[in-house]
């Protein structure tokens, strides 16, 4: 499909990487409320820890296949062979402790999602229910965390999470339109 001329995006997203502007421009900032696709950036996110969103990104449908579509009932069943066979997978991130977290993380997600109804209703919570939307000037403007990502943090890691750190947590927020930083210039700022 042939963009429009003109199309400004953050500075991120508009590096000629279609997949890129893809997720930018359907995905980042787009309030989420279904619980598999929470569970699927809490996935993605964590392995993320030290890598690029690119390198993650260009995985998805690999993580996607290895963790069962995300489906958090099915990941917190996975036995210690399976999570061991992920280690060998090319696919995917072969890193032992993000690939054993993600059945502790689907535990813990599925305990939140008893409590509260589910895993929505809680991580709303902690941005008042609506998106917080802050308009940065430009992606020197981004925070790599903030006090809600912090609260938020602090909660998944008391409650058994682990690659959950305020930051990874803030990025998380941000891939789930729990807050939206689309930068002032960028054409998803206006929508």
């Amino acid at each position: 499909m042939q963009e429009p001329a003109g199309v400004v995006r953050c500075a991120w997203a508009g590096v000629g990487k279609p997949h890129y502007d893809q997720y930018h421009d359907e995905e980042w900032g787009v309030p989420v409320h279904d619980d598999r696709k929470h569970f699927e950036m809490l996935i993605l996110e964590g392995a993320q820890a030290g890598l690029s969103w690119e390198t993650i990104l260009k995985r998805r449908e690999g993580y996607r296949r290895a963790f069962k579509g995300f489906d958090p009932q099915l990941v917190a069943v996975m036995t210690d062979n399976e999570l061991e066979a992920l280690l060998l997978d090319e696919a995917i991130i072969r890193n032992r402790l993000k690939v054993f977290s993600a059945r502790k993380n689907a535990i813990a997600f599925l305990a939140i999602q008893k409590e509260f109804g589910s895993f929505d209703a809680f991580v709303w919570r902690f941005v008042g229910g609506t998106p917080k939307i802050n308009r940065p000037q430009s992606i020197r403007d981004l925070p790599v965390s903030t006090p809600e990502s912090d609260a938020l943090s602090k909660e998944l890691k008391k409650r058994g999470m682990s690659f959950v750190g305020s930051t990874i947590i803030y990025a998380f927020m941000q891939a789930t339109g729990l807050v939206n930083d689309h930068t002032q210039d960028c054409f998803r700022a206006s929508l």
